[in-house]
């Protein structure tokens, strides 16, 4: 089991502070998020100026925005940020992507697509691109939502045979899910009706996983939640289900209102340290 901190907000220089120190702290990743404009969740800044400016001030980390709406962000721009963000931290990065949440005026304030069918059918044909374009070799594509006459983009990323996709996958959603096998590593959801998340569900996602994918290279199951760092085995008993269950990342969380408390709410946590099974 790794373990990430999802930093849910604070002003710029709180966010690139609070990256050393989870380093520090033991955290095996840090994450951002990715959105336009959400006007609850108060300061929002760039994922990938942040993401670059984290990568400057730590060494071991992994970094990532959890998640990027691909549906809403041109694939070769994307492609080039992400090698780019790559090279900057030496192999670190993650990409973690989805449809993306409606809520971000990202989307239906500026003239994106909200159907989901849609939606779906971008993240395929982007994703499809990033991988080409990072190849470093002649690559073209002909989708029914782009079209790329051949280019090779160079470099490629540092990592291989790629930089690590995360990709959401609806349980038991069957054409979800086979997107995310394609990839490496899960991000587990349920719609809405279809009631939480249970760790019986992640190990039925990783029996499913074992059996239908292809491949033999890495795959994460990863999941969120959050755990009192003061109190080191009560944190090790909310995660290890987890665990148990198949999920190779634990993602700490503080999600809500950015604010001076949550702030110290979050850089108290994290100076605790990650919830270790003991």
């Amino acid at each position: 089991m790794q373990y990430g901190f999802i930093l849910p907000g604070g002003d710029l220089s709180t966010l690139i502070e609070l990256a050393p120190e989870a380093e520090d702290a033991g955290w095996d990743g840090v994450f951002y998020w990715d959105a336009i404009c959400i006007e609850a969740a108060g300061l929002m800044y760039d994922p990938w100026i942040v993401l670059a400016a984290m990568a400057t001030r730590t060494t071991r980390i992994r970094i990532g925005a959890v998640l990027t709406p691909l549906s809403r962000r041109r694939p070769w721009k994307v492609a080039r940020e992400t090698v780019t963000l790559d090279h900057l931290s030496n192999g670190r990065l993650i990409l973690p992507v989805g449809l993306g949440a409606l809520d971000d005026g990202g989307f239906a304030k500026v003239g994106e697509a909200t159907e989901r069918k849609v939606r779906a059918q971008l993240l395929d044909e982007s994703l499809e691109i990033l991988t080409g374009l990072w190849s470093g070799q002649p690559f073209s594509f002909q989708g029914q939502h782009y079209h790329v006459e051949e280019m090779t983009f160079l470099p490629p990323p540092v990592q291989s045979p790629r930089i690590p996709i995360w990709v959401v996958g609806v349980w038991p959603r069957m054409k979800s899910m086979q997107r995310a096998l394609r990839y490496d590593g899960l991000l587990p959801n349920k719609m809405p009706d279809d009631g939480e998340i249970t760790p019986a569900d992640i190990q039925a996602m990783k029996t499913f996983i074992a059996r239908e994918r292809s491949s033999a290279t890495p795959f994460d199951i990863v999941w969120e939640g959050e755990t009192p760092g003061e109190n080191h085995g009560q944190a090790s008993d909310i995660v290890r289900p987890w665990a148990e269950a198949g999920a190779t990342w634990w993602m700490e969380t503080r999600w809500g209102t950015w604010s001076s408390s949550r702030e110290q709410q979050v850089r108290t946590r994290i100076r605790q340290g990650p919830p270790r099974i003991q």
